[in-house]
Parts: structure tokens; sequence; C-alpha cells
């Protein structure tokens, strides 16, 4: 397959600069140049969106707001009871210059999109993006500019039927929110459900309204979840979806947050559950865009990326880590690719897993019928 990767050293740099994942972004881009993967791919070249652009789904008002606090060289300066409504403070925090930060990185979102649109590549990458929870009035956990949004936007300039797939360990809610009652975009997201647990949303009875009814699947799962009940469950949701919704691109936020030994200590899941996960989305031969998202042990992000990487190429990587990175020693002990799973104790019982994808195909036989025929 042609594979599309949205990258420079700007972009990177910026994305470097985010709040919670300082300096992931070039560990990760590094790891996939060591291993000669930024050579097999058709390089994209991200740019800045325009406030205009960002405006076909941020309303206009909050993306002014925001950027007007990025210029502050003081943060005393902000005026707080705006910059809460906005969603800028606690969980979002604001610093000069992070407006085009984020403009920048949901550029590489769209530019990866237009290249699908445009049937330059099959599968195009942006491991910078993911960016799920930002919603169209606000800023919120930890996301500012919600450029999976925007990029269905794009695709759906080509392509009726978008599937929208979020497999990180927090609920796809910005994403959900912006594609609640239509049926033009399917939202499906496997997430972590419990109480306390950000966002708090994503059960199973969420399911869209009006003619976006039955259109939103959330499968909520609970601590401890194996890569083969993970697995189960994905495969046959999966399944169930593309027979009925009969998708014509895919977009696919690959968060690593369910990786064991990630800062979350929530899943057990290994880099072979991603990469299966994802080698599944990709057989189906349909254009696709991949997303970056969550992911707190960024050693293992970057081991996961890259693995996803290697197989949108379809080429297979030696299990050493190349050791002429500057960031070798991140890697350590073991210096291996592979993420094994973890032992964390399993709170989901395999009857909870059948009682959840009998509600899946439940959900997925109701889906409401589109205004003009589906063609099969």
């Amino acid at each position: 397959m042609r594979v599309g990767y949205a990258y420079s050293q700007e972009m990177v740099q910026a994305c470097d600069m985010f709040p919670r994942i300082k300096g992931r972004a070039s560990l990760c881009a590094e790891l996939i140049e060591a291993y000669g993967l930024h050579a097999q791919m058709w390089v994209l070249e991200p740019r800045e969106l325009s406030i205009d652009e960002l405006s076909s789904f941020h309303s206009r008002d909050y993306l002014e707001t925001f950027k007007k606090v990025c210029e502050l060289d003081d943060p005393e300066k902000i005026d707080k009871e705006i910059a809460e409504d906005c969603g800028l403070g606690y969980d979002c925090p604001v610093e000069e210059g992070l407006f085009p930060k984020c403009a920048l990185v949901a550029g590489g979102s769209i530019v990866a999109a237009e290249a699908l649109v445009e049937g330059q590549v099959d599968v195009a990458i942006n491991w910078c993006g993911g960016w799920h929870h930002a919603k169209r009035f606000n800023a919120a956990g930890f996301c500012y500019i919600n450029d999976i949004v925007l990029a269905a936007q794009k695709l759906r300039e080509k392509f009726e039927r978008v599937l929208y797939i979020d497999i990180d360990l927090h609920h796809g809610d910005g994403v959900e929110d912006a594609f609640w009652s239509t049926n033009k975009v399917y939202c499906m997201s496997l997430h972590k459900y419990s109480p306390g647990f950000y966002p708090g949303s994503g059960g199973m009875e969420d399911v869209g309204e009006g003619k976006g009814r039955h259109y939103t699947l959330n499968i909520p799962l609970a601590d401890g979840i194996t890569t083969e009940q993970y697995m189960k469950v994905f495969n046959s949701a999966l399944n169930m979806v593309i027979k009925e919704f009969i998708p014509h691109t895919i977009i696919c936020q690959c968060g690593a947050d369910g990786l064991a030994m990630d800062e979350m200590d929530s899943f057990n899941l290994s880099s072979s559950c991603y990469v299966r996960c994802v080698s599944q989305v990709l057989d189906l031969k349909l254009p696709t865009l991949l997303l970056g998202g969550g992911g707190y042990h960024f050693a293992n992000t970057a081991r996961t990326w890259a693995s996803l990487t290697a197989a949108a190429i379809g080429v297979a990587l030696p299990c050493d880590i190349p050791s002429d990175m500057e960031s070798f020693m991140e890697y350590k002990p073991d210096f291996e690719l592979m993420v094994p799973a973890g032992n964390r104790p399993n709170m989901n019982k395999d009857s909870d897993i059948e009682r959840i994808l009998n509600v899946v195909k439940g959900s997925v036989n109701m889906m409401s019928a589109t205004d003009e025929p589906l063609d099969r």
C-alpha cells in the first residue's frame, strides 16, 4: 500500500511542547526514522491551519479566545473566567505560542486526509494527531483542537460514509459529540469505563440520536482486560459494524495508553494487540487515516506506533531497537521493540465480554436507515 506520513521537524517540535506529552513526538519520530520507515513513505508536509479552516468545526469565539490567551507573555494577565469558559486552565493549561502549535498539528491531520481524498496514498499517518476530547466550544482533556473531526469533515468531501474507530484508553467523547446526530460518520470507541475515570462518558446506552441513532457504538471495558479478550471484542464488533455500515473510509485513533506499564495503570494490552487491531482495519483495503492519541510511557508508545507504521507499509521490523539513536537508553532494560502484556488483576469476566458482544449485536442490528439506500 502507498503510505503517507505527515511529518516535519517543525510539527514534531510543536507537538513536543504539548502539555502532558513533552518530548514524546520526537522520540516516536526518531524510532521510525531509525528503522528506515521514514524513507518508505510519502512524506506529507503539514501546514498551520487558519482560524477560518479551524472554524469549520470549532466556534470562532473559542478559537479567538484561545489564540489571544496564547499570545500573552504573562499568565497572570489571563481573564480566568473567560479562559475557564473555554476549558483553558486546569487540564488544558495554556502557554505563549501554544495556539499555532496546535493549528500546525491539526494541519498534519488535514494534509493526511487530503492525500487520501486526492488518491495519492492508501493509508495516511499523523502520530502527532488524535486529539479526541476537544469540543466545538472548548478545550478538554489536554486537547485543544479536534483534528479528528476536522479530518473527518475533509474526508466527507469525497467519501460518503466515514467509520471512526477509537482504541485509546479514554472515551472519544469530543468526536462522538460532533457526530452524535448524523448517520454519515459512525463512531466506535473501546475504552475504560469506571466511576471517576475521565471523561466519565461512553456507556453502552449512548448510541446517538435523530438520524445518528445507533451510529454511535460505545464498548466500555474494566481494568485489567487481556489482549485475548480485547481482540475478541474488537474483531467481533468491527466485523458487525463493517457489514451493516459499509464505510468508504476509516479513521483509527491509536492512543497507546491501554498498554501494560502505561502510567494510566489500567489495561494489560501488549503492542501486538494494537498491531493486530490495526492490521484488521488495514486488511479492509479502504482509504485509512491513522492518528495518535494517548500514551504516557513514551518509549512504549514509540515502540507501538513504529510497529503500526511498519504494519501499514507491510514490512517486518527487527526485534532489537536500533542502537545508533540518541534516545537509545530510553528503551532499557531490554532494548526490544515488543511491549509485553501485563498482569494486573483482570476485572473483565468472560461472561462480561459475551454480554457486551450481545449488546453490540443488538445495537448494530438496530442501525437507523439512511435517507438514501446503502450501496452494498
